[in-house]
């Protein structure tokens, strides 16, 4: 049955009203038999777009008022003729749909699919798929060519199509939007006002935050290194528009401008990192490094160690003997009277490998200008005081020859005051790893890239009534959103990753082989919080623990605070489930919910739709193993690994997000080298005993001997 149609009485009175809410009113004249409102149409006959909040069907209904939640823009019918359906709240699975509202139901998904075809308008609701071909700008110069992600070559999730046209150079790479234009992503996963406000205001400062330091050298006609710790804590203080008067070349750089001016001194000075604030040196200490392993902002990397010396899975023909080259030599003073084997046995050794994540990439990253990066490996002693200490630090670089064994290094705890440099610079260069594998990996990976694919499919096979897109629209709101500005300024090349990062232009690269080759950790579910920590080896099942494990690290508070809130996930999603689903047929009947699924894993991570470990879903079980992941992933872990970067990442010597290196061959005449343990000669790097060098820039100079 369906009502008259009505039109709003009060609009134009209330069109200038300002506020957060404004309240307008229609009057429907049905039958009496007319039943419970389940769907309305809405049509906008104006020239612009507006957001419709929320509908109250109340007044003469046996059931009462009748919710509809909307939150979605409403365009004019000059750009949509048709009718925008909304579905009142209470939830259906499609099996239960009203006769009534079936065919509205089905329709609505159809057109949220698309033909896949056409550029997408700014005004269109339409998801589909495509992959990373926009990371690049080939018709800017060749150094902005990036390899497409996504396919068989180089395997990565799905992205949100935009349909834009190929680029002038390269047919297979999409041409960019870039800022301020905006990029597509479906009307309704856009901000709306009050989060693009503080989105663009949070936005605002990290860029000024990354970009600043980099255009000292760039935009200043002066030389502003730095030369002590007061010029850091400036950042802080003064702010670097004060310090360095860069108000002027800042004015004239960054499109911006306005923004800037707006409140120039507040946005040109750097917030103080809650881990300075109580100590600014902390950062120099052991326990300190040892600490963020399990409570920074990377917490989930650190492992237990089962084999010692660690191994490498490289192909050895390629990179060499796969042991490491620490021995037991280099950690015996350290383990308390255990050998190694006694110390694992006990699970006192852990260690954070990084080994494999970087080593095929260090030529291409050295080779870059300014940029210095090893492959890192930390082994850490669990005390008894049950708090970690670093033990030994191993440095490595790939090969000359393929199948050689690569130089490396290993430094332990310093004894003096050189080695004890050396060690600070080898923390530093683990940090470094950290960073990259934190942003690229686990943060844009894990919790942004891996989750697009199952929200595009939701949308595009699961109808707003439907009780699991229910469950998972708060935790998919906004990530279409904010992977598209990734894409336009923080992932892309010569964006803010690649420019701040020591991974630079093979960052994506980075992301695609930890995909390929590390994803899921050989299953799906071993992306939830339990799986994972025994994965890891840093706990173990224990049936008699609140949480089914028992940590073997006590003092982890990531993973503490984690297990609560799984259950709390786990729970509620269990019971949440049980609800529409009471056995088996009533999931595999779901034509909706295994559509959404197939989609997801065949299209959406098309690339790994054949590896074993994908799980059926067949089961009340299986479906809320899926989902509790998916929201784990969207909420607790995302936030475990966003909000403690400027808190602890703020500060740059405490995490090192790019390692610089001014050592070049051709200047070996005309630099100074100390507290390294490298000798740069003729582009050559030959690993020899830590030691302190000065070379004179001429045989005038009287640069003094320390």
């Amino acid at each position: 049955m369906q009502s008259g149609r009505v039109s709003i009485k009060d609009w134009c009175q209330k069109r200038g009203a300002k506020g957060d809410h404004v309240v307008y009113t229609a009057e429907f004249t049905v039958d009496a038999d007319f039943g419970e409102p389940g769907a309305i149409a809405v049509s906008n006959r104006h020239n612009r777009e507006f957001f419709l909040e929320s509908i109250v069907v109340e007044g003469g209904l046996p059931s009462g008022p009748v919710h509809f939640a909307c939150n979605s823009w409403v365009q004019s019918t000059r750009e949509l003729p048709t009718k925008r359906v909304f579905f009142s709240n209470k939830p259906y699975l499609p099996s239960e749909t009203p006769p009534g509202l079936r065919e509205l139901r089905e329709k609505e998904l159809k057109d949220l699919r698309g033909d896949g075809t056409g550029v997408r308008k700014l005004s269109d609701r339409i998801y589909d798929y495509a992959t990373y071909n926009d990371l690049g700008n080939p018709d800017k110069g060749k150094e902005f060519i990036r390899p497409i992600l996504g396919g068989e070559k180089i395997p990565y999730p799905r992205r949100c199509r935009t349909g834009r046209p190929p680029t002038d150079t390269n047919m297979l790479a999409e041409s960019r939007v870039e800022k301020p234009h905006p990029i597509y992503v479906p009307r309704d996963e856009a901000f709306e006002e009050l989060k693009q406000g503080a989105f663009s205001s949070g936005r605002l400062r990290a860029v000024l935050h990354t970009l600043i330091p980099s255009l000292i050298a760039s935009i200043s006609a002066e030389t502003h290194n730095f030369q002590g710790f007061h010029h850091i804590d400036n950042l802080y203080k003064e702010g670097l528009r004060l310090k360095l008067g860069l108000q002027e070349h800042l004015f004239q750089k960054i499109p911006l401008v306005q923004k800037i001016q707006e409140s120039s001194e507040g946005m040109l000075r750097y917030d103080t990192p809650s881990i300075l604030s109580k100590d600014k040196f902390a950062w120099l200490r052991d326990d300190e490094f040892a600490r963020q392993a399990v409570a920074g902002i990377n917490p989930v990397n650190i492992e237990r160690l089962q084999v010692f010396p660690p191994v490498s899975k490289l192909d050895p023909a390629i990179y060499g003997p796969p042991e490491s080259s620490i021995t037991e030599k280099h950690i015996a003073g350290h383990l308390n009277g255990l050998t190694a084997q006694q110390a694992m046995d006990e699970a006192k050794l852990f260690i954070m490998d990084y080994h494999d994540v970087y080593l095929p990439f260090l030529d291409r990253i050295n080779a870059i200008e300014g940029r210095k990066a090893y492959a890192t490996r930390t082994i850490f002693f669990l005390t008894e005081a049950g708090t970690l200490k670093p033990i030994a630090i191993e440095l490595s670089l790939p090969p000359t020859q393929p199948g050689e064994p690569g130089p490396s290094k290993v430094l332990t705890p310093p004894c003096d005051a050189t080695t004890n440099w050396l060690w600070m610079l080898a923390k530093s260069h683990v940090s470094s790893n950290d960073a990259g594998v934190h942003q690229l990996v686990n943060h844009w990976l894990r919790t942004h890239a891996t989750m697009e694919p199952f929200i595009l499919a939701a949308h595009r096979h699961m109808s707003a009534m439907h009780p699991i897109f229910k469950l998972l629209h708060p935790h998919m709101r906004y990530t279409l959103e904010i992977n598209a500005l990734a894409r336009q300024s923080l992932i892309n090349a010569d964006g803010v990753i690649e420019s701040c990062f020591t991974p630079g232009p093979v960052s994506g690269e980075i992301s695609a082989a930890y995909y390929r080759n590390h994803w899921r950790g050989g299953r799906f579910d071993l992306e939830g919080l339990p799986s994972d920590l025994i994965r890891r080896g840093v706990a173990v099942e224990d049936a008699t623990q609140p949480h089914g494990v028992r940590l073997l690290i006590e003092d982890y508070p990531y993973a503490n605070d984690g297990l609560l809130l799984w259950s709390a996930i786990r729970n509620w999603v269990e019971s949440y489930v049980q609800l529409y689903y009471p056995d088996a047929g009533t999931v595999q009947g779901d034509l909706e919910l295994q559509g959404w699924y197939h989609e997801s894993v065949h299209v959406g991570h098309g690339d790994l739709r054949d590896a074993p470990w994908w799980p059926p879903l067949s089961t009340p079980a299986d479906l809320a193993s899926i989902l509790m992941t998916l929201v784990w992933l969207a909420s607790a872990q995302h936030a475990a690994l966003n909000f403690g970067q400027y808190p602890l990442g703020g500060a740059p010597l405490n995490f090192a997000c790019l390692i610089a290196e001014h050592l070049k061959a051709s200047e070996h005449r005309h630099i100074s080298v100390f507290f390294y343990s490298e000798n740069v000669t003729r582009g050559k790097t030959c690993w020899k005993r830590p030691e302190i060098k000065v070379c004179f820039r001429g045989p005038k100079s009287k640069i003094p001997v320390k």
